[in-house]
């Protein structure tokens, strides 16, 4: 049923609007604050405290004064303080996927299905938390011992996008956790809800103070500058765009901060003729729609072998124009706003520009009128391969397709990117699925599927969308170190 505003009020005011430093939440240092709002109306949700460089530092001292205790803190007893979270957040799914959809605009259903998927990290992590190996063996030679562990790499900051408030927030914090670090955690300004209310479930599950700190504010470099400066710092985790990024490796070279980097996609969505078109539609509408096209894992191009692009046009618009733009909290909703109207005007700009260069718009193709930043669900067709849509991150509800006739050319297109996140690719072929999975330079591939994250799974990407891996037994190494210990021949005199 449609959410009341009773409900709604009732839980924007249990979320703490406070920065959490040392368990503690407090008003920023200087007293300021800034709005939340939701997208679906402009209206303000929510005012929060606005953190400054000085509550920056303060949160860093705080994780730096906890760090040795919780890196001598056993690891079943970080594993419990997991799985206790995971079971709050399982209790409160409702909670957090009403407060995500206020703040962030996505369909109930799918921030259900965000609750789901995020809390998965923290079940995850709690179980790798007891299985972090290290290693001991002989020297080659046959004398000494080789001894090699696991330690956390220390305090990190974490800053998170503002399109996954759950997710992007429990597996960078959950692997943490599970390491022994402690953390400063900068959410985005525009969706710090749900970090407020997973950091208030992280101290309840019995997270020590100190141990995860959460500085919000209105200027992102006034809390990342000072301290990535602060030579306690150990490490940098961060998921957001490519320049960003880019910027943020500068800062980090100065003190040779450890680095975590989720960057931009530019995903190519491959249909070959021997494809089943049917299931190629559905993973078409996942691929794209998550998150109404704002997500780096986002199918970005349509690339459709010649000789089946009309069909799969057709089905693949008639699935698009039959979705429902409307406020996420709406049962009749199946598409959300974009963030904001500065992301909107940027998608048309993009969708225009193809127009302009002979694109057609099969369906949708404007932004709609009335409250709130909806843009229509659109399917360009008859792209051109220069078209400037083809190479940009739209992170929107647009999807370009163009054509091509042979797999090399297939493979041409896809790699033609600075970005290497994620792929998708249906076909019949399995050999064909090994030789393009080999071929195309992407850090993750969707055989026949449209979505495919998992915390189970290694996500990450190559070239120009980052370095590093989140999730999988791969997420924990992120956050440890590696010591080796030489042991002399216990055999020698």
């Amino acid at each position: 049923m449609t959410i009341t505003p009773e409900r709604e009020a009732e839980l924007l005011a249990s979320v703490p609007t406070g920065l959490l430093i040392n368990g503690q939440w407090r008003d920023a240092s200087d007293g300021g604050t800034f709005d939340v709002h939701d997208p679906a109306t402009g209206k303000v949700l929510a005012t929060l405290a606005s953190a400054t460089s000085e509550d920056a530092l303060a949160a860093l001292d705080a994780a730096d004064a906890a760090q040795a205790e919780w890196a001598l803190t056993p690891a079943r007893t970080r594993s419990d303080i997991l799985r206790r979270a995971f079971d709050l957040i399982n209790e409160r799914a409702e909670d957090f996927a009403l407060l995500m959809t206020l703040e962030m605009g996505k369909p109930l259903p799918e921030a259900r299905g965000e609750v789901a998927y995020g809390n998965e990290f923290m079940r995850w992590f709690s179980e790798e938390a007891v299985r972090d190996y290290g290693r001991y063996l002989t020297t080659p030679e046959g004398k000494n011992k080789i001894l090699v562990q696991h330690k956390p790499v220390g305090p990190c900051l974490l800053i998170t996008p503002w399109n996954f408030p759950l997710a992007m927030a429990t597996r960078k914090v959950g692997p943490a956790i599970a390491a022994g670090c402690t953390m400063v955690l900068k959410p985005a300004k525009l969706t710090p809800l749900t970090s407020q209310l997973f950091a208030a479930t992280l101290l309840e599950a019995g997270l020590p103070a100190g141990v995860l700190n959460v500085v919000a504010g209105k200027s992102a470099s006034a809390i990342s500058g000072p301290v990535m400066a602060d030579s306690r710092l150990r490490k940098v985790s961060f998921t957001g765009s490519t320049p960003v990024g880019q910027r943020l490796l500068k800062d980090a070279a100065d003190n040779v901060l450890r680095t975590s980097m989720e960057l931009g996609g530019n995903a190519p969505f491959i249909v070959f003729e021997d494809a089943d078109l049917d299931k190629a539609v559905e993973g078409a509408m996942a691929a794209k729609m998550r998150n109404m096209g704002e997500a780096c894992t986002a199918a970005n191009r349509f690339l459709v072998q010649d000789t089946v692009a009309d069909e799969f046009t057709e089905k693949f618009a008639a699935a698009m124009k039959a979705l429902r733009p409307g406020r996420g909290t709406e049962d009749s909703s199946t598409v959300g706003p974009l963030i904001e109207s500065s992301a909107r005007d940027d998608v048309h700009a993009l969708v225009s520009d193809a127009v302009a260069a002979g694109a057609v718009a099969i369906t949708g193709g404007e932004p709609l009128a009335g409250d709130g930043y909806f843009y229509a669900p659109t399917v360009l067709g008859n792209v051109p391969n220069d078209a400037q849509i083809l190479s940009e991150e739209i992170f929107g509800p647009v999807a370009p397709v163009t054509t091509f006739a042979t797999e090399e050319e297939a493979i041409r297109l896809a790699n033609a990117s600075e970005y290497g996140l994620a792929s998708y690719l249906y076909t019949a072929d399995y050999n064909r699925m090994f030789r393009v999975a080999e071929q195309i330079e992407f850090g993750m591939v969707g055989f026949n599927a449209g979505v495919i994250s998992n915390a189970a799974a290694p996500f990450g990407g190559v070239k120009q969308s980052g370095m590093g891996r989140e999730g999988g037994s791969e997420g924990i190494a992120e956050y440890s170190t590696v010591q080796y210990i030489g042991i002399g021949d216990p055999y020698a005199d």
